[in-house]
């Protein structure tokens, strides 16, 4: 009678939560869906939509307005992409990430006494990417003009009411722009005065960047006017930006400040198209970027909790919280140690890390009793392609990961030889707020680092889900170009024993933490998703994935929803000594509403619970409705984020 008692309380608290009406409308189309970071930006987007462009039109104008309004991310930062082609039914991978620069080894770094490479300034910039990235997107799978998609961008450099997250985190930041004088002279227009950035709606005006852009514009249109086709003249816009006059002031200021980017660094780089990664969850195909990104670990985490009966544990219970942690430190330990830039040896085992039969045997590593302090890597190699002999591969590492503390033993359900020094922040410490006590408010910025995410979907089929980044404020602007430095190459190790995969090099892109998504199901698109968040963006998708999936929530439901997060990861932003990264082992991030009993169970787990009311994201993404031929939106219920439809 209990138990039927205990299911019935279950089936009722599962009932309410999704019956709960959402702070924000989900939203409606047949025509096109615009969904991104900032009110603005989704007008840019519509009024693409409006002139006849396609989602991939449309994403490029909205990826220009974030960067233009400094959405936590400029011109100069990196953009990372999925583009679902209605025309060949598959998905495609842009990767538009920046390199390190000549001169950015470990030892340089080193040599200044750092144990990762600076978060903020010239020495953390990797090569910009963003321009080339909308250039190639726009020119490959566009239909418009760069001149008609940078339009609203201009517009906007021209000067726009200025909101007041973004004004606050200019005078926030102004002790330190002030070390740059490009920065000051375009973030503080009021020096001296007692509040020297701009107010929330003041006229925020940017002519060196409205120089750039129309720059850029002015090398397509006179392409043009030579019989050079569309695509011809988005490139000889691409080519001024990173081997022309832009080119030259953009190294000469980044030099000067102290930089290290040169002018072969710029014309040497070019944006990728890649075969993106997938696996099945149950009947979904679930689409990734490579390895240079933090990805593959969401598609990991599928692999191993489809061995599990999520449903069933019910939303949000003690045992799915466990399952979903102990999964994400499994798959995390994988990322922090496994992944890296695939151009560059040595080769990442990725066959073996998506490997169902190595999901198999990392589900059955998870104690279903405890939280795993001191849960490493797994051992991905004996999955992958046999050698030529038959043989299969042994991993190369085993001998660092033993210095590590980490036992590679799989019939063990953790590491328990001990916990090393600088792998684990394990103290006993009080349950505290996100921003108090043990979980300080500098670890929760680097944790949550943010950026914007960009979502387009239109009738004839195109789809566009991007997470751009990099350049954000602070920001270095390089010279006089408006176009702020990207802050990526923190997300590079110096030393080797972390991860060999992501060692900065010259020419070598970083391990980066963004991850746009899509998923299809018969074929078809089904969701296309994205989150800003710094080490939370796979935490935040896989959970809206699994709220839909698993649970039957609507789109908008599964933004806002109640999420997770866990702490027991090597952050990838922010702080240059090696204790600023380290994982908070059992530090678990609950919803403020998160039951008692909930609540006592998981302590007796070995957790140490804080909370919030704000847990999911924020997210932007996209469902199609098949059986009505329509789009839903769903768009965060903190942030900025805001979408339109028709």
């Amino acid at each position: 009678m209990r138990t039927l008692i205990l299911l019935l309380l279950i089936i009722h608290h599962s009932l309410f939560i999704f019956s709960q009406q959402t702070q924000k409308p989900p939203l409606h189309g047949k025509q096109w869906m615009a969904i991104t970071g900032k009110p603005l930006a989704a007008t840019a987007g519509s009024m693409i939509f409006q002139k006849g462009g396609n989602a991939v039109d449309a994403a490029c104008a909205m990826l220009g307005a974030t960067c233009t309004m400094w959405d936590v991310l400029s011109w100069g930062g990196e953009t990372q992409a999925l583009i679902y082609n209605p025309k060949t039914g598959k998905v495609i991978g842009i990767n538009a990430l920046g390199v390190a620069p000549t001169g950015a080894t470990a030892e340089y770094y080193k040599s200044k006494g750092y144990n990762f490479p600076p978060q903020y300034g010239p020495l953390s910039a990797i090569t910009p990417g963003t321009v080339g990235g909308l250039c190639l997107m726009l020119a490959n799978y566009g239909t418009m003009s760069l001149k008609e998609v940078l339009a609203p961008s201009m517009q906007l450099a021209a000067g726009y009411p200025i909101d007041a997250q973004t004004a606050n985190s200019m005078e926030r930041g102004k002790q330190m722009i002030k070390e740059w004088p490009y920065s000051k002279k375009v973030f503080l227009p009021h020096l001296g005065e007692k509040r020297e950035a701009p107010e929330a709606g003041e006229i925020f005006v940017q002519k060196d960047l409205l120089e750039t852009l129309t720059k850029m514009v002015e090398a397509e249109q006179q392409a043009l006017k030579k019989g050079k086709s569309r695509k011809e003249a988005i490139m000889a816009a691409y080519d001024r930006f990173y081997k022309g006059d832009i080119a030259q002031e953009f190294v000469r200021g980044c030099q000067e400040q102290g930089g290290l980017i040169t002018m072969n660094d710029l014309a040497n780089w070019k944006p990728i198209e890649e075969e993106p990664m997938h696996v099945n969850y149950k009947g979904i195909e679930v689409y990734k970027l490579q390895q240079w990104t933090q990805g593959p670990m969401l598609l990991q985490s599928l692999n191993i909790l489809e061995n599990f009966d999520l449903k069933n544990m019910g939303y949000n219970s003690t045992r799915y919280i466990h399952t979903l942690y102990q999964t994400m430190n499994m798959t995390f330990a994988d990322r922090d140690f496994y992944y890296g830039d695939p151009a560059f040896p040595p080769s990442e085992p990725m066959q073996g890390l998506l490997s169902k039969a190595y999901a198999k045997q990392r589900a059955r590593q998870i104690s279903m009793e405890r939280n795993m302090p001191n849960i490493g890597p797994g051992d991905p190699y004996p999955f992958e392609a046999r050698l030529p002999n038959g043989q299969g591969k042994t991993n190369p590492f085993v001998d660092v990961l033993k210095k590590r503390g980490y036992s590679l033993d799989t019939t063990s359900n953790q590491n328990r030889n001990f916990a090393p020094a600088h792998d684990i922040r394990n103290e006993a410490v009080a349950e505290v707020s996100p921003f108090g006590g043990d979980l300080e408010g500098a670890y929760m910025e680097r944790l949550w680092a943010g950026t914007t995410s960009v979502e387009a979907a239109d009738a004839e089929g195109w789809v566009v889900s991007i997470t751009p980044s990099g350049g954000w404020l602070p920001a270095t602007i390089a010279g006089n170009t408006g176009v702020g430095m990207s802050q990526r190459g923190q997300s590079f190790v110096l030393d080797a024993s972390l991860n060999p995969f992501n060692v900065i090099e010259p020419g070598k892109r970083p391990r980066v933490t963004l991850t746009p998504t899509m998923a299809l199901k018969d074929g078809k698109p089904f969701l296309s998703f994205a989150v800003q968040g710094g080490d939370t963006q796979e935490q935040n998708l896989l959970q809206f994935f699994l709220n839909i999936v698993e649970f039957g929530m609507t789109v908008q439901e599964a933004c806002e929803a109640a999420n997770i997060n866990t702490n027991q990861l090597w952050l990838s932003l922010g702080g240059i000594k090696t204790e600023d990264r380290q994982p908070r082992a059992g530090s678990l991030l609950l919803h403020e509403n998160t039951p008692e009993w909930v609540r006592k169970e998981l302590r007796q787990m070995g957790y140490t619970l804080s909370f919030d009311d704000r847990t999911s994201g924020p997210i932007n993404a996209i469902w199609f409705d098949w059986k009505h031929k329509s789009f839903w939106g769903g768009s965060s219920n903190h942030g900025e984020d805001y979408g339109i439809g028709w």
